[in-house]
């Protein structure tokens, strides 16, 4: 099993400083004025309603249904219960919730983004209903075998003696967090990450339902790490290539408006790229760009890869000449010209574990192949004014570089 690169854990980075902020403030609640206390049992609603259009609007359906989720937990919570619950209605609802909303949390990370007003999203509806429907019949009297397992005590053990949170809904907090985790590092989604941040929240404010001021504090953050979480997603949609993983090009216009007056442009073009697409189709010419990509992250002098469009790429060297980026440009040149791709191959296997064999023990790839790249490097100064001025002179001695042969680099 490969290891996760431990950079993609900084993906839980944000979630995790808003749970510790949360943390922070929390003593500092009771000392708020008594106006501003009044408002703190609403401020759950404000913020899951702020959260719920912004992920309509951007039409994130994992998040939106995980709003209305959390709404309707809180809503119940401020109906029936008035602290720890007590009474076997309220007990029951509130032992209910506390498994069904971390089950939920992650059936949503496994689940694809499918849209709201799609035929998915009205079976995420009707999956909503069907437990709020169970929790309805599982209050009523009679319902002794569900009752009885929700209130189970698997063991008497001082730690977990002292929770207010059922036992049941335990293993399906840890599995659920490992299984939201493992998500978000894989797919290193902002909303995954966020997730995991909103079943610690959910756990705390469950948890202190009888100490007074914690739940509405910890489901506020929850509704924050959430909608933090739908606003990071937007913005990688936005501002970063899907088949790299570079900053797209519109990230690069937006950095260029906050250059200063000294900075270098290298343009990169992948040779012959479209015979790589007529040779070996459009799958390998996307494995191509993959792989130029992750060889052009490693580029020294302190340069950011852009995707540009196609098969061209922007190196931008804030604060830097262009004789002092030669070096790097050189060594990123050689490293892509010597690099040997193994091309996979045309029956792939379903299992991506049988895949890996295939490409790594059989032999049985379609061959390896190697690829190079041109590169034009222009500075800023004189009569480049402008950043559109630089990138056009970088493009010039791109097409210098094209000329001459290609597997180069021009100024």
């Amino acid at each position: 099993m490969q290891a996760i690169p431990l950079k993609n854990f900084t993906i839980f980075l944000i979630p995790a400083l808003l749970l510790g902020t949360t943390g922070w403030f929390f003593p500092q609640v009771a000392a708020l004025p008594p106006g501003r206390l009044e408002l703190l049992p609403f401020t759950p609603y404000l913020a899951m309603a702020l959260g719920t259009m912004l992920s309509f609007h951007f039409h994130r359906g994992r998040a939106f249904f995980m709003f209305l989720v959390l709404a309707a937990a809180y809503w119940s919570f401020r109906v029936h219960l008035r602290g720890a619950p007590t009474g076997i209605t309220a007990t029951v609802l509130f032992q209910a919730v506390c498994v069904l909303v971390p089950l939920n949390i992650a059936l949503f990370s496994l689940m694809r983004e499918r849209g709201i007003a799609t035929v998915a999203g009205r079976l995420r509806f009707a999956f909503l209903g069907l437990q709020a429907l169970f929790i309805g019949w599982a209050m009523e009297p009679g319902h002794l075998a569900v009752q009885q397992f929700l209130s189970c005590r698997f063991t008497e053990s001082h730690l977990l003696g002292g929770l207010l949170l059922p036992q049941p809904a335990l293993p399906v907090i840890v599995l659920g967090a490992l299984v939201v985790a493992g998500r978000a590092c894989m797919r290193q989604s902002p909303i995954d990450a966020s997730l995991l941040g909103v079943m610690a929240a959910f756990a705390v404010a469950c948890n202190g339902i009888g100490t007074e001021h914690v739940t509405p504090v910890f489901m506020t953050a929850a509704a924050a790490i959430l909608t933090l979480g739908v606003l990071k997603d937007s913005y990688n949609m936005a501002f970063k290539d899907d088949l790299t993983g570079l900053p797209s090009r519109r990230a690069l216009n937006e950095q260029l408006t906050w250059l200063g007056r000294r900075y270098a442009v290298a343009m990169v073009d992948v040779d012959h790229f479209k015979k790589f697409n007529d040779t070996y189709g459009h799958d390998v010419g996307d494995q191509v760009l993959r792989m130029v990509a992750s060889k052009l992250r490693g580029v020294g002098g302190g340069g950011t890869v852009y995707r540009y469009g196609g098969e061209e790429f922007t190196i931008l060297f804030p604060r830097k000449g262009r004789e002092e980026v030669l070096g790097s440009l050189e060594e990123l040149r050689r490293t892509i010209a010597d690099y040997q791709m193994r091309l996979r191959s045309t029956d792939r296997p379903s299992s991506s574990r049988e895949g890996k064999k295939l490409r790594y023990g059989s032999g049985q790839s379609r061959g390896t192949v190697s690829v190079t790249v041109s590169i034009g490097v222009a500075e800023s100064g004189g009569d480049r004014r402008r950043p559109a001025d630089v990138i056009k002179a970088a493009d010039q001695a791109l097409y210098r570089a094209k000329g001459s042969g290609r597997n180069r680099t021009c100024t």
